[in-house]
């Protein structure tokens, strides 16, 4: 039988809150074609043959409804998910917990090579849901230690590979062990006559989902992938970004809230980043956009489906911060760079973890992704000094104004000439940038034209709204509201702009503000510039 049931999003299968919650927190925030072709039909109850490639969301396709469809209340075995291979185990058990958090789900995988004692121990602390290799499944039943007379749901997890490492005899074993009475799942990429038979004999009308596979292509494009753990990833990144001379760069997060998380870090570090998610209101989305292409921010943070339709030229770097969901995801986000013949650059950061699911993407797409190691501090600085050398050397190819050259022999006189350019470049690094008004220097801090960017230390945590901060700033420094411009508030921090000939007056008024009743401290934006020769780390 076929199937005719299909839903366009996780919120039109009726899932629970706790479910969606978890989904969400994963960074699910539409199903892949097998889950939103599957998962309404097994929510049902329906047997299913499910034939698609590894790597497009099998294990979610069978694992949501899983979890949906437990009876909470039990601490007995309910569904059994049968994989070939300890590792696949461990990941469809990882992803089940993950999809269960909210639900207080109870998950063990069982496999050779872990000890007996460990696993029996998990098991008679009661367990919903075993993910298991069939050898060692079968042992816990001989040994009376894995007890299946509950089970409502088996799922048979890449059918074809379990027959190709000779376990068809050990799933028929395990088939006879369950209820009758039970739901069978088979999932593969492919149906040899082998498996239709197994499926002729244990499934009851099956419904038989094929996702066919979606022409990929590749865009040329250079393909990184840099290994980190989670509490490396932001100076891990901000390192990358500053020796690939980064210019116009669009970073993939999961969720809302990674894409918020990481805007704020790269803003306080002196990035002019941007978030793009679902949260935005279109004119928020407009705004965010404009600023991008314009180049008024550098760095475009977002979700995939924030990002879905973007159609910006020259974007120079694409980074999945977080590994997408499947193959098509990886395609579609690369895929913005190195357009119209330019060339781009594609770059993954990983979890020891995602290692695996990266080589799936390598073999699914045919593309080789290359390792490299994560910049020092010392080649970000060595790489920031190479560039000033070549801004030099191209000013003297463009030839030394005279009044300049004077000035330069007459110290030369007086001073080695080596020093005397040394100290010429730091008078460019530090003092190069033209003085505002009353003297403050600024340089380009992010801010819109005739503008200033100010950083000031409260946000949403100190419950800070647009008001406060604009009765705030022009109470102290005397200043109209009307002024003020911008204004973007993060959980600790927020920027505010205003205009360039009178942010020294606010500046100097830092003395006395106060808002909601918290001294503030409030100076520039660190300015772009500041990058070229110190690492923004």
């Amino acid at each position: 039988m076929t199937e005719k049931t299909t839903a366009t999003t996780f919120a039109d299968m009726g899932l629970s809150p706790a479910v969606i919650r978890s989904l969400e927190e994963m960074g699910f925030e539409e199903p892949t074609p097998i889950q939103s072709r599957t998962i309404p039909i097994i929510l049902e109850g329906r047997d299913l043959i499910g034939q698609a490639q590894t790597g497009t969301g099998k294990t979610a396709a069978f694992g949501i409804p899983i979890v949906e469809r437990l009876d909470h209340r039990s601490r007995r075995i309910q569904a059994l998910v049968l994989a070939p291979t300890r590792e696949l185990a461990i990941q469809v058990a990882e992803e089940i917990t993950r999809i269960g958090r909210h639900s207080n789900v109870r998950v063990v995988p069982i496999y050779g090579g872990q000890s007996y004692d460990r696993q029996i121990r998990a098991l008679e602390h009661g367990v919903q849901v075993v993910i298991g290799t069939p050898g060692r499944v079968i042992d816990h039943i001989r040994r009376g230690t894995l007890h299946l007379d509950q089970v409502r749901t088996v799922v048979l997890d890449e059918a074809d590979e379990m027959l190709d490492m000779g376990f068809i005899e050990d799933v028929e074993f395990i088939l006879q062990q369950v209820p009758d009475e039970r739901q069978t799942l088979l999932f593969s990429a492919t149906v040899p006559e082998p498996i239709a038979r197994l499926a002729q004999r244990y499934l009851r009308d099956p419904v038989h989902v094929v996702i066919n596979p979606e022409h990929l292509t590749v865009p040329q494009t250079e393909q990184w992938y840099y290994e980190l753990r989670e509490h490396e990833k932001v100076e891990g990144l901000t390192r990358i970004l500053d020796i690939e001379d980064a210019e116009r760069t669009i970073i993939f997060c999961r969720t809302k809230k990674r894409v918020d998380e990481l805007t704020e870090a790269l803003q306080a570090r002196g990035y002019s980043a941007e978030a793009l998610h679902g949260d935005l209101n279109q004119t928020q989305r407009l705004r965010v956009l404009k600023r991008f292409r314009e180049g008024t921010s550098e760095i475009l943070v977002a979700t995939d489906v924030a990002a879905r339709g973007l159609d910006i030229e020259n974007v120079t770097h694409v980074v999945n911060y977080d590994l997408p969901q499947d193959p098509e995801s990886y395609v579609h986000r690369i895929g913005r760079t190195g357009r119209a013949g330019r060339p781009g650059t594609a770059i993954t950061l990983i979890h020891p973890k995602e290692f695996r699911q990266l080589r799936l993407f390598e073999r699914v797409l045919r593309v080789r992704i290359v390792r490299r190691s994560v910049p020092t501090v010392a080649d970000v600085a060595e790489k920031q000094r190479e560039a000033l050398r070549r801004r030099i050397a191209e000013e003297v190819e463009r030839g030394v104004l005279p009044e300049f050259r004077d000035v330069a022999l007459m110290l030369a006189e007086e001073y080695d000439s080596v020093d005397v350019a040394a100290a010429a470049l730091r008078l460019l690094v530090d003092k190069g940038r033209e003085a505002a008004p009353g003297g403050e220097q600024f340089g380009d801090t992010g801010a819109e034209p005739g503008m200033v960017r100010l950083f000031l230390n409260l946000g949403r945590m100190d419950r800070v709204t647009p008001a406060d901060i604009v009765r705030g700033i022009a109470e102290a420094s005397g200043i109209s509201g009307s002024l003020i411009g911008l204004i973007d508030i993060y959980d600790r921090f927020t920027f505010v702009e205003v205009p360039q000939d009178v942010a020294h007056k606010v500046l100097g008024a830092v003395s006395r503000l106060s808002i909601r009743g918290k001294p503030v401290n409030l100076e520039p934006a660190r300015p772009r510039e500041e990058s070229l020769v110190r690492p923004r780390i």
